[in-house]
């Protein structure tokens, strides 16, 4: 009887492991939108490549949001999170005037 109590167990231990993963995808944050007023006070652009160059003359193409103190996605990540846009995703290929070499 104990395998069977504790094989129900770990198959429940498991589904809700699954469950709280699938609840974490759900709930991904937004993207930032490059025509909300607080992105384009700051120039934010998804794709660096196409800040404004006339606008911002200190930007750089090699100046990413996943190369700034500020973003907090894990390295490799597509998006992450940053404090400037609260609740919010950049994309680890943008750029806003914020940016802020990262340390190391």
């Amino acid at each position: 009887m104990s395998s069977t109590r504790r094989t129900f167990v770990m198959q429940v231990i498991g589904v809700g492991a699954t469950l709280a993963a699938v609840q974490r995808t759900a709930q991904a944050a937004p993207k930032v939108n490059e025509a909300d007023p607080q992105a384009q006070a700051l120039g934010y652009r998804a794709d660096t490549a196409k800040v404004d160059a006339k606008k911002y003359p200190k930007h750089d193409n090699a100046q990413k949001c996943a190369g700034c103190q500020l973003f907090q996605g894990k390295a490799g990540d597509a998006a992450g999170g940053c404090p400037i846009f609260a609740g919010k995703e950049v994309a680890a290929n943008g750029w806003c005037s914020s940016w802020v070499k990262k340390a190391g």
